[in-house]
């Protein structure tokens, strides 16, 4: 419920993926108490790239993930790195290091230990600690603060539990990790190798094998571009016939690369039937199909669930009504520029856990919440997109929560012009843009002069 009582709380992050890493660093900022618990060796999340994925089920169906990361060995960024740093750390170029705008994932990781190391993050970062129930003590006694137990194991030894107990939990786990599957038929029984994007990590195992790409979103993209240099035959399956002028120019010049629409139903004689009724013979079948949220720790009595990829109800993406806002959630929201938005809700966190804010009442975050899931529908947008954002002006409103800066102009442009020029040029866009004058702009701006540090 909303509390204006001004202390201090002892706070658990989950986490230490950016959204975590800048959790913990705002509430810090703000005075409370904080531990963060990651279930690597390092800091990163998503970022921290592991390359082995033995031992983990090739469709994620498993509720606790071996491996976390869902990134392959040659991915770069589909930002230039201009518009993704935090408001007051800006993602520089340095020497020795992948100095492209659109670097490899490794650069990413480093800007986010230099971030660690900078603020003192690390000591709070309890690491190779996974979290395996979070719940409520005392829930239902009346005009009680809630306080959460929160019991952990070391990674490497299940024998030492750990159970402590929090007044706040933040959750920040991430949602590129879980699969997500489509419904097709056959896919339970068919006896080729098939496995989704979270455990692929580079094209040699294809080699010569015709395979089939499930979904054309910017890593099925990207993944079927790798493929078609080693693979016989690469078969893009698109929800839509209706591609980008990017793709379409890709498919045109790689002769081995082929579209086709949704896939019908798959045989187990290794036969892929598409709903057009053509179909070829495949001896892969790889899902780029996204991923779900999933919080497998997390017991809230059925306050909080996931309701097909609609975690609920939420306000702002954020804070559970009845819950808040000692359990909140950072990261959440998709199709928006990540980093300054997670730094929003990590200061809005900080602030309403200290009292200094305080939120609307029950009624009206529930208000609130069904006029957006009833504008959603209205739109026709199905459940599963109610988180993704694609709107500057809604990050611009959730900020005024605290005074948070507004996004500046140059960082909308900079987002707009990338997205535009990988819609048309989907295999050159890292590497040739027509921004410049935009790109001068930014390299002047406050965010990266802030640190007396010139281009």
């Amino acid at each position: 419920m909303v509390s204006g009582r001004n202390h201090l709380k002892n706070v658990c992050v989950i986490g230490a993926g950016p959204a975590g890493l800048v959790a913990a660093r705002e509430l810090r900022k703000e005075g409370h108490e904080v531990v963060v618990l990651e279930q690597n060796h390092e800091v990163g999340g998503q970022w921290l790239y592991d390359p082995n994925v033995e031992g983990e089920d090739p469709l994620g169906r498993n509720n606790f993930l071996k491996v976390h990361s869902s990134i392959y060995e040659s991915l770069r960024l589909t930002s230039p790195r201009e518009i993704m740093g935090f408001t007051d750390f800006p993602f520089l170029i340095k020497k020795g290091r992948d100095m492209r705008r659109f670097p490899n994932h490794r650069e990413l990781l480093l800007y986010l230990q230099d971030f660690c190391d900078k603020f003192g993050l690390r000591e709070m970062i309890r690491f190779n600690t996974r979290v395996d129930h979070v719940g409520m003590l005392d829930y239902g006694v009346i005009d009680k603060e809630f306080k959460w137990l929160v019991r952990s194991k070391e990674k490497n030894n299940d024998q030492k539990v750990v159970e402590e107990v929090y007044d706040a939990v933040v959750v920040a786990t991430g949602h590129y990790s879980k699969p997500r599957l489509p419904s097709i038929k056959g896919i339970g029984t068919w006896k080729r190798k098939q496995m989704h994007s979270h455990i692929y990590r580079s094209p040699e195992p294809f080699r010569n094998e015709v395979v089939v790409v499930v979904g054309n979103s910017l890593s099925g993209q990207d993944i079927s571009m790798e493929l078609v240099e080693v693979a016989k035959e690469v078969h893009l399956s698109a929800r839509s016939s209706n591609i980008s002028e990017g793709l379409s120019k890709v498919i045109s010049k790689h002769q081995n690369l082929h579209l086709h629409p949704q896939i019908d139903n798959l045989q187990e004689d290794g036969e892929v039937v598409f709903v057009d009724d053509s179909s070829i013979v495949a001896d892969t079948v790889l899902y780029c199909t996204g991923y779900s949220y999933a919080f497998p720790f997390l017991d809230t009595k059925g306050i909080v669930v996931v309701d097909d990829d609609r975690v609920g109800p939420l306000y702002e993406h954020t804070f559970p009504p009845s819950l808040a806002p000692s359990l909140s959630f950072v990261g959440i929201p998709r199709k928006i520029i990540g980093f300054p938005f997670f730094e929003s809700q990590a200061k809005w966190i900080a602030q309403l856990l200290s009292g200094k804010r305080t939120l609307p009442s029950w009624d009206e975050m529930m208000k609130s919440i069904n006029e957006f899931y009833h504008s959603r529908d209205v739109a026709g947008i199905p459940k599963y997109n109610t988180h993704d954002i694609a709107d500057f002006e809604y990050c611009e409103k959730y900020g005024d929560y605290i005074g948070f800066p507004h996004l500046e102009e140059w960082r909308k442009e900079l987002c707009l012009s990338t997205l535009k020029n990988a819609d048309v040029n989907l295999e050159t866009y890292r590497d040739s843009w027509d921004d410049d004058e935009m790109l001068q702009e930014a390299l002047q701006s406050p965010h990266f002069t802030q640190l007396g540090i010139e281009d």
